[in-house]
């Protein structure tokens, strides 16, 4: 399965644009990971508060209505409209924080581990080949074209497949990104993909939105770095140029893609991104 339009070896599709002129309602997986145990107990209702008769399908609708409430209040102070139909896979991806709050990870095997005074300045790492849905978008920046690309995956993981089921959130959820040969600024292309968990690997579920491609990644030797703070242009531009400083030989890795790997949500006192360098194949 090649769509050509991500993998990490640095490929991209920049005719894949997405819906820049649509602007369609935009949300993150870290928004949905700041949701707090006191905001689901404020804005979601108890099985049966809202029917005593026990009306499951009412309490689900009003957990729904309440839910994407909350979440339109949030967006419209980034500046982010959220539409009606993000409702249902809202509550699916929050549900499922609450219920099972350790996702499964990415896996792969630590090759070396680069120290210095106790600190670890990067590893290295090999991730082997596996299956991703991915999306390519072009917006007018950055963090649109992060949220505009994730939403399209969260849908797909929200029952637009195939299989017209939630197939489950993985972490970490990664952006690929491009920049000019200076490493001075970012390609408005940006891939954002999602790996399938590993009993879905073998047959994964396909997207129902064209734009959302399903891509087979080769086994990749990545040198990766964990940065915490904000994932912007800013600071990964910054994170790029630090990680290249550190490595022996960096012109053994791509020089024009790159991976952001997000763990953890933007309202953690400690957040966990980590920037990854891909050795050339």
């Amino acid at each position: 399965m090649d769509g050509g339009g991500c993998s990490m070896n640095g490929g991209g599709d920049s005719s894949r644009g997405g819906e820049s002129g649509s602007r369609l309602g935009l949300i993150t997986l870290e928004d949905l990971d700041s949701l707090t145990d006191e905001d689901m107990d404020r804005e979601q209702p108890a099985v049966g508060a809202a029917d005593p008769g026990g009306d499951t399908e009412a309490v689900e609708e009003e957990s729904q209505e309440r839910l994407l409430a909350f979440w339109q209040n949030i967006g419209r102070g980034h500046r982010i409209d959220i539409p009606e139909d993000m409702a249902q896979p809202i509550q699916q991806l929050t549900t499922d924080i609450e219920s099972s709050p350790n996702k499964e990870m990415v896996p792969f095997s630590l090759i070396t581990r680069e120290e210095k005074c106790g600190s670890v300045m990067y590893e290295k790492r090999v991730y082997k080949k596996a299956c991703w849905a991915c999306i390519t978008v072009r917006e007018d920046t950055y963090e649109q074209s992060i949220c505009m690309g994730f939403m399209k995956i969260m849908r797909y993981i929200c029952q637009q497949n195939t299989s017209g089921s939630y197939l489950g959130m993985t972490i970490p959820i990664v952006t690929v990104v491009r920049t000019d040969d200076a490493r001075f600024s970012l390609s408005r292309d940006v891939t954002v993909a999602y790996y399938l968990p590993s009993h879905l690997q073998d047959q994964p579920p396909l997207p129902t939105d064209p734009d959302v491609t399903m891509e087979m990644w080769p086994t990749t030797v990545v040198y990766s770095r964990t940065f915490t703070g904000p994932t912007n242009e800013t600071t990964i531009l910054s994170e790029i140029r630090a990680l290249a400083e550190l490595l022996d030989s960096p012109d053994l890795c791509v020089s024009d893609s790159f991976i952001i790997a997000g763990y953890t949500s933007v309202a953690a006192a400690h957040r966990h991104n980590e920037v990854w360098f891909l050795e050339r194949q």
